[in-house]
């Protein structure tokens, strides 16, 4: 497994943004799929959104898309995760995680999970 530590995570008023880091250690980064999740109090872990080994295929929820933007550097072992535009519902406390699955939207199928940071939009 590759260890996950998650930063970059705060206050912000809704239309702010603010940008998540995952530094990663362990295994080998650019073998594994990476992905960001989140879960709100009271509220199930949902997909955010996941990069592809080389970075070259993204994936997004609908509800993120065209606001977020997700990028890695393999050579600093570490995805990011810009958010844009963020609103009220955007408050949750957000994850990174490594999956060794290609393309996978679903929690179950990544392996590594970082402790979280936590980000919260005011209105």
């Amino acid at each position: 497994q590759v260890q996950l530590v998650e930063s970059g995570g705060g206050l912000v008023q809704a239309g702010g943004s603010l940008r998540l880091s995952c530094a990663a250690s362990g295994r080998t980064f650019s073998n594994y799929v990476m992905g960001w999740f989140r879960q709100a109090p009271g509220k199930e872990r949902e997909f955010v959104a996941a990069i592809s080994r080389a970075g070259v295929r993204t994936w997004y929820a609908d509800s993120v898309k065209g606001r977020f933007t997700i990028s890695r550097d393999n050579t600093k072992n570490a995805v990011y995760l810009q958010m844009n535009s963020l609103k009220p519902e955007d408050t949750a406390a957000y994850s990174c995680a490594a999956a060794v699955r290609y393309g996978s939207v679903q929690a179950v199928d990544y392996d590594s999970w970082g402790q979280g940071t936590q980000v919260t939009v005011s209105s």
